[in-house]
Parts: C-alpha cells; sequence; structure tokens
C-alpha cells in the first residue's frame, strides 16, 4: 500500500508522528517520509533520529500557510493530516487562532492535495468532534466536514479524504498520563470529577487506524475504532496509588463522558471487526455498496460513549502500559 510511496504529514513532530514515522518505515519501506511542521526546535530533534536514514525529509511549514501547503505537496502520493491545535483550554481561551489552524488549515491541506494530485488523504480527528462543546471540537467536527465532503462524485478521478477519529492518546504531549506522571511525587493529584471517563488508545493502534483508513477509503468515511474506555480517578490510582485526590471540578469546554458517535450518527454507522465507520449523508454514500462492504448497520438510537462502552481498561493493564513506555516512572 505505501511500499515505494511519498507520504506527507503535516504536524509530524508531534507524538503521533514520532509513532507513525518509525512504524510506516519499518512495515512499508515507502520512498520517502516528509515530516512538515513549523517547529524548527522539534524537528531539529527528531532530525537527530534519522540522521543517517535518507528516506525521511523534514520541511518547515504551517497548515495556515495554504501557498506553502502547495509547495510541499508536489510528488506526494498519500497524506495524513495530524496539525492541530488540540489543548481544550487553549482553544477555549484563543478561539482565533484555533479556528485558523482546524478549520483554515484543513481547508488549505485539501485544496494543496486536489491540485498536486494526491492519491489519498487521512485526517486526524477526536472524540470531542462528536456533539462538541468546546471549540477544539467545534472545529474538529467542521474539519471532518470538510475532508468528507471533499471527495469527487462517485466515477470520477481525483484525490480522496477519509477521517480517523479517536479518544484519549496514551502517553500523547499535554494528555492525562505525563500530567500525572509528572505530578505524583507530590501529595495530590487534581481530579475533575470522580465519575468522569475517557477512551484509551496506544498510539501505535492509532497509527495502524490510519493505515487501514488509506487501505480501505472510497472517500469521506469516519473510522472510529473500538477502545476500551476508563474512569480519569483510576488513572490516577494505577499512577500515583498513595496521592491523596483533590476534586477541582471540569474546565471550561470539558465533558464528564466523551463521545464518538452519536445517536445522530447511527443511521450512517456500519460495525465491522474492530471498528466502526461513519459514512457521510451527502451524495447518497451512507447506501453506497462499496462502502459499506462487509459491515453491519448498527441498531438505531445507538451510540459510543466513554461511559457506555462495553470494554474497560483495567488497571493492571494500563500499569503495565506504563512500565513499558516509562521506565522507573510510577510511584509504588
Amino acid at each position: 500500500m505505501l511500499t515505494n510511496k511519498t507520504i506527507l504529514i503535516t504536524g509530524g513532530t508531534g507524538s503521533f508522528g514520532n509513532v507513525f514515522v518509525p512504524m510506516t518505515l519499518a512495515k512499508f519501506n515507502p520512498k520517502r517520509i516528509i515530516v512538515v511542521s513549523r517547529d524548527e526546535m522539534k524537528q531539529w530533534d527528531m532530525a537527530l533520529k534519522y540522521q543517517d536514514e535518507p528516506r525521511i525529509k523534514f520541511v518547515i511549514g504551517d497548515v495556515r500557510d495554504k501557498g506553502r501547503m502547495a509547495q510541499v505537496m508536489q510528488g506526494v502520493d498519500h497524506v495524513v493530516h495530524a496539525a492541530a491545535t488540540k489543548i481544550v483550554p487553549t482553544a477555549e481561551y484563543n478561539p482565533g487562532e484555533c479556528i485558523k489552524t482546524n478549520i483554515n488549515g484543513a481547508m488549505n491541506v485539501i485544496d494543496a492535495c486536489r491540485e498536486a494530485g494526491v492519491t489519498s488523504t487521512v485526517a486526524l480527528s477526536t472524540d470531542k468532534a462528536s456533539n462538541p462543546i468546546n471549540l477544539y471540537g467545534a472545529t474538529k467536527l467542521a474539519s471532518d466536514k470538510l475532508f468528507s465532503a471533499s471527495n469527487p462524485p462517485d466515477g470520477q478521478n481525483g484525490s480522496r479524504f477519509s477521517v480517523v477519529r479517536y479518544g484519549n492518546v496514551m502517553g500523547s504531549r499535554g494528555s492525562v498520563i505525563p500530567f500525572f506522571l509528572s505530578l505524583q511525587k507530590t501529595d495530590q493529584l487534581p481530579i475533575t470529577d470522580v465519575e468522569m471517563t475517557r477512551f484509551m488508545i496506544s498510539l501505535e493502534d492509532g497509527v495502524e487506524l490510519v493505515w487501514h483508513a488509506l487501505r480501505d477509503m472510497k472517500g469521506g468515511e469516519i473510522y472510529v475504532k473500538k477502545i476500551p474506555s476508563m474512569k480519569v480517578v483510576d488513572i490516577a490510582k494505577t499512577i500515583a496509588p498513595k496521592a491523596k485526590y483533590s476534586i477541582i471540578g471540569i474546565r471550561p469546554g470539558e465533558k464528564l463522558h466523551e463521545q464518538m458517535i452519536g445517536l445522530e450518527d447511527a443511521p450512517h454507522t456500519y460495525e465491522y471487526d474492530g471498528y466502526f465507520k461513519i459514512l457521510p449523508a451527502i451524495n447518497g454514500w451512507s447506501k453506497d455498496p462499496k462502502r459499506i462492504a462487509d459491515g453491519k448497520k448498527v441498531p438505531d438510537f445507538f451510540s459510543y460513549t466513554s461511559d457506555n462502552n462495553s470494554d474497560w481498561m483495567s488497571r493492571e493493564v494500563l500499569a503495565k502500559w506504563i512500565d513499558l513506555n516509562y521506565v522507573d516512572s510510577r510511584d509504588t
């Protein structure tokens, strides 16, 4: 699928890109991976790891800059769009900046891909885009709609676009696990609400979902991986079992429970082994046999939320994951 192909990843120096690049190099032997980001120091640090790897190219660029996106897309076969303003409070207090990156940036990437004749593009999304209550989620919902609607009419050639949606990425920068680890030696950890739940996914599983989307997509689909949930308070107890917990309340824009598929999505959602697929309601694509393939229609009034999940991650499983990924990190 990606063997001997040129792949470009926006926001490629982030947590996702740092896992996507080595996994993709190892599995597919691509012709080239172009890592695009606007942070020169992150590029410098990442480039040191690949100084003897001729298949990697680092390019400074911002998805807000349409002209630059048009330049870097030349000769690219596949794009993974990972660049985003992601921290919920940051977006709440800086709404214009979030919109410029997450919506205007999405349009720039789409236009550049079309003009350059990129074969397929997968955009990374979030559970916060389903029935959003914060600006970050709202901008990612808008981005999802842009990518879904930008596909050519059936029977016509052109760039194809789809979306992958998942929850809390374990260990990613700014997420709850490294945050709690940084505070584990204090006598208190801040907990927003004892009932709060989150979906849990590893970066490796996120990469594999992107690969699957690139392989399976016809255009316009939103892929939702089946992943376990966990209470935030149980994450804290796993990381720092001796700590006390202070309840600080839900921050601006936060939900008590996250949602990846809402009731309104159910009429267009199909279930597969290991994932769901939300098909676009436009153009009759949600009834397209090629997009449905061997999928099973979900029941009416179906929803997929972090509190109604049938799959829950145990503290023991999380502890093993932390031990593998953070050496001598837990306060046991």
